[in-house]
């Protein structure tokens, strides 16, 4: 990252059952870290299947790269995605099922990352 200090958290409510509110997170956020803005995308509620392995392979929203490519990209050029544990516990995903680089959150590491950024959205 630069010099930049600007934050901006996206809070991603939706899977697969809604392609468009589970992509568009991560295309804002992209564009973000394009712009030297640090990214970081919170999975919460039926967003954490976002995060487990292979469940990205099939969704796509019209329009948009397909959902596993812009999660990739995220990752890559270092954004940061957390996964609500308890979340994540409830729908009975482990650790050890998420994808790399996918962080197991509570809430108040989440609130830190809330109060320290220029904006939250939520989808």
């Amino acid at each position: 990252m630069s010099e930049n200090n600007e934050k901006i958290v996206y809070i991603c409510t939706h899977a697969g059952e809604d392609p468009d509110r589970a992509s568009l997170p991560f295309v804002l956020a992209n564009a973000a870290l394009t712009m030297e803005v640090q990214a970081v995308v919170a999975l919460q509620g039926t967003g954490v299947f976002l995060a487990k392995k292979g469940y990205l392979d099939n969704i796509f929203a019209a329009g948009l790269p397909p959902l596993k490519d812009l999660v990739s990209s995220f990752l890559d050029q270092g954004g940061k995605l957390l996964v609500c544990v308890p979340c994540i516990r409830e729908r009975r995903i482990t650790e050890e099922d998420l994808i790399q680089g996918a962080v197991p959150t509570a809430g108040a590491a989440l609130t830190m990352e809330i109060l320290s950024a220029n904006a939250t959205l939520v989808y």
